[in-house]
């Protein structure tokens, strides 16, 4: 898939509507972003088809194997929808909605649909240079969530504002802010964050 340039300044929010929605043997995906990590921590988006972690966002409608990536690793996020059933190297894993899974892309991969479609939250890291961690955690108006350096805030449910020094901005669901060290954005509000965090192996 053919990558998409954009801009990954600390507190830029990428709308998942603006992305271009593509088929993939299962559905549909749409792309949040790709690119590298430098030595500094520092992201820069990818033009082309060479990156090193890719977000995207994508249904699952029909069962059937995935495609392999091998020498990367995946970390897998059910946002929408109840239970995706996962066969890696011949054993199910049962993926819950909001319970990130995280398995290597060169496994053999099948999917099944015991409740249904669902949509999913993909992150794709190559294994010689980015790891790549999923946590979710319940927003509060009491206590902001702080995005740092390679990190990517995406709004699974509910409501949220993006604060960052006297700016305040409305976060939709399944838009995506981009963190940072310094003025790091700040997301407060009522539902689930993604919390993506990207580090050197």
């Amino acid at each position: 898939m053919t990558t998409t340039s954009r801009s990954l300044s600390t507190g830029t929010i990428l709308h998942l509507a603006d992305s271009e929605k593509r088929k993939w043997a299962h559905g549909e995906i749409r792309e949040i972003a790709a690119g590298t990590l430098d030595a500094e921590m520092m992201l820069h988006p990818s033009t082309d088809a060479l990156w090193d972690w890719r977000l995207s966002v994508a249904s699952i409608e029909q069962a059937g194997e995935f495609t392999p990536y091998d020498g990367f690793d995946r970390t897998l996020t059910v946002i929408a929808g109840e239970l995706l059933e996962l066969g890696i190297d011949g054993t199910t894993q049962a993926v819950e909605a909001m319970r990130p899974l995280k398995f290597s892309g060169n496994s053999a991969v099948t999917a099944a649909l015991p409740t249904g479609d669902v949509l999913a939250l993909n992150v794709i890291t190559r294994s010689s240079a980015v790891r790549g961690n999923v946590r979710i955690v319940e927003l509060s108006k009491k206590r902001e969530q702080h995005l740092f350096g390679a990190q990517f805030g995406v709004l699974i449910q509910g409501k949220a504002i993006v604060l960052q020094e006297d700016s305040e901005r409305a976060l939709e669901v399944r838009d995506t802010v981009i963190g940072g060290e310094n003025d790091s954005p700040r997301v407060s509000g009522r539902g689930f964050l993604a919390v993506v965090s990207l580090d050197l192996p």
